[in-house]
């Protein structure tokens, strides 16, 4: 299987499932998509990420509404195969032996992906280097970037080890995996008996990488300053004196991917503007990102379009047919996915949600961008809508850094509007979001509720999710709802399109087109003109689903990036 594989695929987290907690959010659901699909399409790829044996965090709401987080725990033997194969990578001058664990992942034909998982948690190693793989996103700055070193450096010495020695595409999904390159630098190096590299070795190094730029705040890019940067990686000669890997004193991982990359892309086309801008460059190419079909497809949907699309699995467009099956059957379809969802929301919420009730969805990470507490701007506002239009209850999920206290004040602030808007609107704020909810949420809500502040979105999957179980989206256009949104067709809009420009003082405006779409357009129409709202969630499935999945974005990938 090694000599097969050409394209190496690395990611900081990885969602290959719910018992496997190496992943916090969005990045690594992506990540687990793209390793799905790249199996369902037989792509030559094996994956590399890091064993983050802590995993990131069981997350639990006190009685005052604050995350307590408490550690993770799972059996990593009974879910990966260990490698008997060992290699090493020198951090701060000292070497750390690495070992591998795999879980391969299975197409819809039985095609199979590799992940290699790396851990240091290995007797060779001092107790400080044992536990650098042990934590996603944990740790302080000299943690995260021995991490990454690990990730990028330790990950090609573990894919040579290994046998994975014919690979021509090393594609970074976003900047934590960049120090790659300064192997491959310094494999390009020695295979000419040097022990510096040149502009030759650079552009052949060039040539083998692949970029996806995930993250539109420049805050969210991994810098690091360049003392550390020596500390930690060593050769002061090679990373001191180069403006690829940064610049003003800082060793920055973004920056070093975009310089060594032959092809580079955002993840939506508002996303790839937005990267053109923020790092004055000419050449972004954008693609949007999607989602795995048959991974977030609900049970009652993937009957129905096994009885009436039965090619969906393996072509995603075939979606579109959605639009020919029976009204009745989506809403029964739907009805089975929501009646799901309650049960599990009033068993661990005690909420006491009804079927009949307009649900609407919200279920992201807590940061303060996503504006998760934007639908609460005016209660008294919300308590008329409900006597006006008629009655909707409000289920919210999400977790916030441990480290991010702006975020776990976000929570707090819904759970308060939770009391304050007792007896009107029933809420419920789930604990420990992962894939088993997420797939739960989206597929069982009549709406999916987006109001990140624009241009901040770089792309956004829920809604996809949510769009190809026949829940259309109620968000603010950004991120991949640009490109999505056909107001009352696949769903409404929240504000104007602000495109570059939008700041925090839109937030009224948009909670005034929010309360304007609810009151006006949406809530009359499920209440009052059924067929209407059914129409809707077809022309989700059917133009969404069939087009936002990652079936289309691999081949896309496959096209631009790994063979072009």
């Amino acid at each position: 299987m090694p000599a097969e594989r050409r394209i190496a695929y690395f990611s900081m987290e990885i969602a290959i499932e719910p018992s496997i907690p190496t992943y916090s959010g969005g990045l690594g659901v992506l990540a687990g998509d793209t390793i799905r699909t790249a199996a369902d399409l037989h792509v030559p790829m094996v994956a590399i990420t890091l064993l983050h044996r802590k995993g990131y965090f069981t997350q639990r709401i006190d009685a005052q509404g604050w995350q307590q987080e408490e550690p993770v725990t799972w059996s990593v033997k009974s879910c990966l195969e260990g490698l008997p194969e060992s290699f090493s990578v020198v951090i701060e001058g000292r070497t750390v032996f690495l070992r591998a664990w795999k879980y391969d992942v299975t197409g819809c034909d039985g095609f199979v992906v590799p992940v290699l998982f790396l851990d240091s948690d290995v007797p060779e190693n001092n107790d400080w280097d044992r536990a650098l793989t042990h934590y996603l996103y944990g740790g302080d700055a000299r943690y995260r970037l021995c991490q990454e070193a690990i990730l990028g450096m330790g990950g090609v010495k573990a894919l040579r080890a290994l046998g994975f020695r014919e690979i021509n595409r090393f594609h970074m999904n976003e900047g934590h995996a960049s120090l790659l390159t300064l192997a491959l630098l310094e494999e390009q190096a020695q295979r000419e008996g040097r022990e510096y590299f040149t502009s030759n070795d650079i552009e052949q190094v060039r040539q083998q990488c692949v970029f996806t730029t995930h993250t539109p705040v420049p805050a969210g890019h991994d810098q690091f300053g360049m003392d550390l940067a020596i500390q930690v990686l060593g050769r002061r000669d090679m990373i001191a004196t180069q403006e690829l890997f940064g610049a003003n004193g800082q060793l920055n991982l973004t920056m070093l991917a975009l310089n060594l990359s032959r092809y580079v892309n955002g993840v939506a086309k508002r996303h790839s503007e937005v990267s053109k801008a923020m790092f004055a460059l000419e050449e972004v190419d954008a693609i949007t990102n999607g989602v795995h079909a048959g991974t977030w497809v609900s049970e009652p949907f993937q009957a129905l379009f096994d009885a009436h699309i039965p090619s969906w699995r393996e072509d995603n467009f075939s979606l579109r047919h959605a639009l020919k099956i029976p009204s009745r059957d989506i809403w029964e379809a739907h009805l089975s996915a929501k009646r799901k969802l309650l049960d599990y929301v009033n068993q661990h919420a005690m909420a006491g949600m009804s079927l009949d009730v307009f649900t609407i969805g919200f279920a992201r990470r807590a940061a303060l961008y996503k504006r998760a507490d934007l639908l609460f701007h005016d209660v008294e506002r919300l308590k008329r809508i409900v006597s006006s239009a008629g009655p909707f209850q409000l289920i919210y999920a999400g977790k916030a850094h441990p480290h991010d206290q702006a975020g776990k004040e976000l929570i707090q602030r819904i759970i308060k509007a939770k009391e304050a808007l007792k007896p009107s609107i029933k809420i419920a704020y789930l604990e420990n979001y992962d894939m088993h909810l997420g797939k739960l949420i989206t597929a069982g809500a009549d709406v999916w509720l987006n109001t990140p502040q624009p241009p901040l979105e770089a792309s956004g999957t829920s809604g996809m999710k949510a769009a190809l179980n026949g829940v259309p989206s109620l968000s603010t256009l950004d991120g991949w709802w640009v490109e999505g949104h056909l107001e009352g067709v696949t769903g409404w809009a929240i504000g104007a399109d602000y495109g570059h420009a939008a700041t925090q003082e839109q937030s009224a405006n948009d909670a005034a087109s929010l309360y304007d779409k609810l009151e006006q357009v949406i809530l009359p129409l499920f209440y009052r003109n059924h067929d209407g709202y059914i129409n809707v969630m077809q022309h989700a499935i059917a133009l969404n689903g069939s087009f936002f999945n990652t079936q289309r974005m691999v081949q896309e990938y496959v096209l631009k990036g790994y063979f072009h």
